[in-house]
């Protein structure tokens, strides 16, 4: 059998490798999956293919989120069986072997398929909303208007607060617009601490989501969030960067007329499964997160 996928073979080094699959017996909790479409996350593989992840040693194969049809099931799976199109993690090729618990939704015949990888970005998005403290009427901000950012920004509106999106992109501040962002600013114009004042009549945010990933956005977002704010770090930091460590501490303690939390949102905050210590585990968010990627009001601008 052939089997075609993608490589990260060395820094910055892509290939798309053809070989021989020679498959041994599935263990008895996994499947074998031929791939229908997987989806890209700009962000984490990026930061794989640049060679720096110490997780993430190259060569590898990468991937993220895919749709695919099961093949074969081991002996012990018993929810899934062959014919199955399934919605899972996995990676860039054709053909592979997952474990049926990583498995995570069967998908229905109805759905269009090329929407379902898009369900992980929502999961990822979701724990900005999770660990936050947004309520009905507060005023939110996000910082990174790309899929993860956007649908952080639906979340929070969805949560009842009012929502103004921020990012560089023209394309990425008209695609938040049409998805019912309330206010859209460019990053690049300046001013951002000026027209986040006028808009909150002079409060600041009460939540800010920081979904770039780039280290100075977050601390340069400190400057407009309101008293007893908070502070939810959804992008990944990444990069160098130096600054005066004092004064971002000063955000916590001192400026504002009160402290601003910082809280960090990676997606794996909370368990793959169900336990009494928490309220919602990924098999919960997960069904959450594919009902919002299929609605097509939330992600057909996307």
């Amino acid at each position: 059998m052939k089997n075609r996928k993608i490589m990260f073979m060395s820094p910055h080094h892509v290939e798309t490798v053809e070989e021989e699959l020679v498959l041994k017996a599935l263990g008895d909790p996994e499947v074998l999956v031929k791939l229908i479409y997987s989806l890209i996350s700009p962000g984490t593989e990026m930061a794989m293919l640049s060679g720096k992840e110490d997780w993430a040693k190259l060569p590898l194969c990468p991937g993220y989120a895919s749709v695919s049809r099961i093949v074969e099931c081991g002996k012990g799976v018993q929810e899934f069986q062959a014919g199955d199109v399934v919605f899972h993690y996995g990676n860039h090729s054709e053909y592979q072997v997952v474990g049926a618990q990583d498995v995570f939704i069967r998908v229905p015949d109805t759905l269009d398929l090329k929407w379902v990888p898009f369900t992980r970005m929502a999961t990822v998005a979701f724990t900005s909303i999770r660990v936050s403290d947004i309520e009905l009427g507060d005023k939110v901000s996000v910082t990174g208007l790309g899929l993860v950012g956007n649908l952080a920004a639906q979340l929070a509106r969805l949560q009842g607060a009012t929502v103004i999106g921020m990012d560089l992109s023209k394309e990425r501040l008209r695609t938040a617009r049409q998805c019912g962002v309330d206010y859209t600013l460019d990053s690049g114009e300046g001013l951002m601490k000026e027209q986040i004042m006028t808009l909150t009549k002079g409060k600041g945010v009460s939540s800010h989501i920081e979904a770039t990933g780039v280290s100075k956005v977050g601390v340069d977002s400190l400057q407009y969030i309101g008293s007893q704010g908070e502070i939810i770090f959804l992008g990944s930091p990444r990069g160098e960067y130096n600054t005066d460590i004092t004064d971002v501490l000063n955000y916590c303690h001192l400026y504002n007329r009160g402290c601003i939390t910082f809280k960090g949102a990676h997606e794996w905050r909370y368990p793959t499964e169900p336990n009494s210590f928490v309220k919602l585990s990924w098999c919960v968010i997960l069904a959450l997160s594919s009902s919002l990627c299929n609605n097509r009001s939330c992600t057909s601008n996307l």
